[in-house]
């Protein structure tokens, strides 16, 4: 197991922790602790092909949709999202929410929480949290390792993965 701690503090105050990245029984893995003061939705539905995520509350209240079916899961219980689950998750917590978020395998995780805190940091995101610019909307896509609900995979493959292209091509970097 390697060790990469460092905590990535976006500008309303919660904070994304890469606590360990490895390999064991099960396979790759990344973990990551959330602290997160706001309520709200904290991503929009989306799926994963391959990745499995895990999350343990160590604080607060989370609430899932998974696949149509809602759940609460409050501190010290874990849910765990399968392969292309379309899942969705929202702070629920009074008084700041502490969670344990672990990817198998980790994919492009880490960059896009690098990428979400580079972009908020400079301003780029609107007030729903997504990317103003069309290449940076591209490029968060390509690192979420997965689809939104709702177009076709294909078109989000054209749509979203050119703009990447271009953006790269533009000589945006995370």
């Amino acid at each position: 197991m390697k060790n990469q701690t460092n905590t990535l503090k976006h500008p309303d105050g919660r904070t994304v922790t890469f606590l360990e990245t490895g390999v064991d029984e099960k396979g790759d893995y990344l973990l990551v602790e959330h602290r997160i003061w706001k309520q709200g939705a904290m991503n929009g539905p989306h799926w994963h092909p391959v990745l499995t995520e895990s999350f343990t509350i160590n604080k607060g209240k989370m609430k899932f949709l998974v696949d149509g079916k809602e759940s609460i899961v409050s501190k010290g219980e874990t849910i765990s999202i399968h392969p292309q689950e379309i899942h969705q998750f929202w702070n629920i917590s009074e008084n700041g929410l502490v969670a344990i978020h672990e990817i198998r395998p980790p994919g492009q995780h880490r960059k896009m929480f690098e990428l979400i805190h580079k972009l908020e940091s400079e301003g780029k995101l609107n007030k729903k949290g997504i990317p103003s610019n069309p290449f940076w909307l591209g490029m968060v896509w390509a690192s979420m390792d997965g689809y939104i609900k709702g177009p076709p995979k294909f078109v989000q493959v054209v749509l979203f993965g050119g703009l990447a292209s271009l953006g790269k091509w533009f000589g945006l970097r995370v």
